[in-house]
């Protein structure tokens, strides 16, 4: 099936912060009152479960390695927007959405998702249904969003389901590789400042990833099973370099008051694999399920049987790493003591802040 995107990822929505890995030897004191997550289907939780989509993934063997643990110290995953009502909206709540992008026609191939435009609404009305339990006080809920952690992961279905997928979408032809980039930060400055504007103050927005690497990429790519695509992966690096740059005039007065966090996904996915045998991975170039050549022409389906080797691989289907990879990108990025991964600061020092 030609086309297929990124999916909703029950087992491995530990992505970056999240989750306190297996490596937490003791329960963590909750280090932030709450936690709002904007983003794709690789923090996608359960919003896309019930609509009509290809892009969730609410069915076994999804979830097999789904852990509890979380470096914040929340005793439970944040829950997703499409449940999530009343007093449970304090603690925080999962915007994101299979398949979704910073663009609202990204990912319309797939069928029906929140694009960020729709997820930064409905933050809105959260915002609008938490002024009741603040008994319509404004200062002590602007008081209170200011100590939540806020992440936002968008851009990978920019270029997987819209730039380069041209029999689709007309983007590759109405723009080049750099005003692609250039139109997509404007349209994501946009969004983050409404952010901003609704009470976010500690924002944490993520690089798009090695995606010219990903078992999707390489089952495609010139029929070379092992050769990452460099002209996604170049693509891409051109908005990194400018979301970096849009952090640095965001805690550069633009925006009074917040601190902006860049984490470096494509450095760390980079590393990890160029590295991957350092850190016990053996298969770097197949996902452990999934149909075809690299275990990527098509992704995961139900109840097929993944590999037993689950800690070996480094990615679980087509377009998503195991358990183990987003283990390391989420201890990385927690507590990295240097800027190459986490930009200006780490996770655990914005907590505190």
């Amino acid at each position: 099936m030609k086309g297929f995107s990124e999916f909703t990822f029950l087992s491995a929505v530990l992505v970056f912060l999240w989750l306190c890995a297996k490596a937490c030897s003791q329960p963590q004191q909750l280090q932030v009152p709450c936690f709002f997550i904007f983003g794709d289907s690789l923090v996608d939780n359960g919003n896309n479960n019930r609509i009509l989509t290809l892009a969730r993934a609410n069915y076994r063997p999804y979830g097999i390695d789904f852990p509890q643990a979380q470096l914040l110290g929340f005793p439970n995953y944040i829950p997703p927007y499409e449940r999530t009502r009343g007093p449970a909206l304090i603690r925080g709540v999962n915007y994101a959405s299979g398949a979704s992008g910073i663009r609202d026609e990204t990912g319309t191939n797939l069928g029906d998702h929140t694009s960020m435009n729709r997820q930064v609404a409905n933050f809105a009305s959260t915002v609008q249904e938490m002024r009741r339990f603040f008994r319509g006080n404004n200062n002590s809920l602007n008081s209170h969003l200011s100590k939540c952690i806020f992440y936002s992961g968008m851009g990978s279905n920019d270029y997987l389901n819209n730039y380069f997928m041209p029999d689709f979408y007309s983007s590759s032809s109405d723009f080049t590789v750099q005003a692609y980039a250039a139109a997509l930060l404007q349209d994501y400055s946009r969004q983050l400042t409404q952010l901003y504007t609704l009470g976010a103050r500690k924002v944490i927005v993520t690089a798009v990833g090695q995606i010219g690497c990903i078992p999707y990429q390489l089952a495609r790519y010139h029929g070379n099973s092992s050769r990452c695509n460099e002209k996604i992966n170049t693509a891409v690096s051109l908005f990194n370099t400018g979301l970096r740059k849009l952090v640095d005039i965001f805690n550069g007065g633009q925006l009074p008051g917040a601190k902006f966090v860049y984490l470096d996904s494509y450095q760390s996915t980079s590393d990890l694999y160029l590295n991957a045998s350092n850190y016990g991975f053996e298969v770097i170039d197949k996902g452990c399920c999934g149909v075809g050549r690299n275990n990527g022409q098509i992704t995961c389906l139900p109840l097929q049987q993944p590999c037993q080797d689950r800690q070996k691989h480094l990615f679980w289907d087509a377009f998503h790493p195991t358990e183990v990879a987003n283990i390391y990108f989420a201890k990385t990025s927690y507590s990295s003591q240097t800027k190459s991964y986490a930009y200006p600061i780490n996770i655990q020092q914005l907590a505190m802040l």
